[in-house]
């Protein structure tokens, strides 16, 4: 089971245990956990919902977070895992990528059915949805380079998590 679970937090973003735990006695060892690493980790637990992510210098637009949510179900916790940016910059990203393909499509699709109907009304729009077109693709670059600028947080935040879940007594599935 550990190499399993070990295996989850290495290569997903996402990751689920279940442990007998109380969701108080959970968040008691984690704070344990948390108070021993300080100096490295900024977080904020509570028993349903905690949030880590390492400290720096600077507070950086990609700083990465490792959730953590509990739930009960049959007497037994499950522990639910995401790395991934902060809500706010997630949030931001679904937005541009709403927004660009909106007007992508509205203009693509006014350029192609006035081409349909042979009417020299709208010439322009096809390069205005290629401009669209572009900043989706700049947008999903942005992201790419936040995900290489974010992955020493990011190998340090799986490194938490492996360490900080290897002593309990975690059962699968």
């Amino acid at each position: 089971m550990e190499a399993n679970l070990l295996n989850s937090i290495r290569n997903k973003p996402r990751f689920k245990m279940i442990t007998p735990l109380t969701r108080e006695a959970y968040e008691m060892k984690m704070r344990a956990y948390l108070g021993k690493h300080t100096q490295l980790f900024s977080n904020s637990i509570s028993k349903e919902s905690s949030n880590i992510c390492v400290k720096t210098k600077d507070d950086p637009f990609w700083k990465p977070y490792l959730t953590l949510r509990t739930e009960t179900e049959d007497g037994k916790t499950i522990i639910r895992g995401i790395f991934g940016p902060s809500n706010a910059v997630w949030t931001f990203f679904m937005f541009l990528y709403f927004a660009f393909s909106t007007c992508w499509m509205t203009f693509f699709t006014l350029w192609w059915v006035t081409d349909q109907i042979k009417s020299k009304d709208y010439p322009w729009a096809l390069s205005v949805s290629m401009v669209f077109l572009f900043l989706m693709i700049a947008t999903w670059a942005a992201s790419w380079v936040g995900k290489i600028l974010a992955k020493k947080e990011m190998d340090i935040l799986r490194e938490f998590a492996e360490q900080s879940m290897q002593g309990f007594d975690f059962s699968d599935f």
